[in-house]
Parts: structure tokens; sequence; C-alpha cells
């Protein structure tokens, strides 16, 4: 693999998400979100049961202090709750509210129509997950022996 084959790689990436973020702000300022909250709503998914805290900083890839200043700025505009983990008293869950729900699909749905990749086929769809997961694994791999 060439460097410069990579560097396009992944300015191509980064291009990809900058845009669809500017593409969203406005979504996301109507109901006062960040990029960081709008995140967090995404990563919490209503047909799984609510994840711990723990979880959700590993899907964020962020810190403890760092989700916990998400997680209070969504439960202070009514959109997530955390409460305790019945089967560890020591763990919190977030769960979204029913308003949480709402706003979610409302952000899902503009980041899906904003994101350049709606412009491709189903086929070049496809490929893409494909490439995405195996970069993503062999990312996790790396870092599982390190």
């Amino acid at each position: 693999m060439t460097r410069r084959l990579l560097e396009t790689a992944v300015v191509a990436s980064q291009s990809l998400v900058a845009q669809t973020s500017v593409r969203l702000d406005a979504v996301l300022a109507e109901h006062r979100l960040t990029g960081a909250t709008a995140q967090a709503l995404w990563a919490i998914d209503p047909d799984e049961k609510p994840p711990s805290m723990k979880t959700m900083a590993q899907r964020l890839y962020c810190n403890a202090p760092n989700l916990t200043f998400v997680t209070t700025q969504l439960a202070d505009r009514g959109l997530v709750e955390r409460v305790v983990d019945p089967a560890d008293r020591r763990s919190r869950l977030v769960s979204l509210t029913p308003e949480g729900l709402r706003v979610r699909a409302v952000v899902i749905k503009a980041a899906l129509e904003a994101s350049p990749l709606a412009h491709l086929g189903e086929e070049h769809l496809a490929q893409l997950v494909e490439i995405l997961r195996a970069a993503l694994d062999t990312a996790a791999d790396e870092a599982s022996v390190s």
C-alpha cells in the first residue's frame, strides 16, 4: 500500500464526515444538540436494552467524564434518563425518553439524507460497508494485541 493512496482514503473519509456534519448543523441547532450529543443519541439503539455508561463510552470512544458531561446535557433536555442497572447497582444505564426517541429519529433521518453516501447505489454501499468493516475489524484486532 502506498502512503499516498492511504492519505487519499483518509482525506476522503474525513471529507464525508465533515460534509455531513455541516449539512446537519441546522437540524442539530433546532434541537439544541451538538455533534457529540447527537452522536450519543444515535449510539442508543431503541431496539436493544439500554446500554451502560461504560458501553456508551466504548461506543463513542470517549472517557467517563466526557460521557457524563454529554449525557447530563441530554438528560437536562429530557432526551435520556440515567437509571441504576438492576443487575449491577454500581452501574448506570442510559435510556431514551419518548422525546429522545423522536429527536433521535429526526437526527438520523437528516443525517442519512445529508450524507454524500446517499447518492451511491446499493451495490456500492454494500462494497463500502464491507471495506469499512474490514478496516474496523483489523483495527480492533491490532488494539487487542497491544
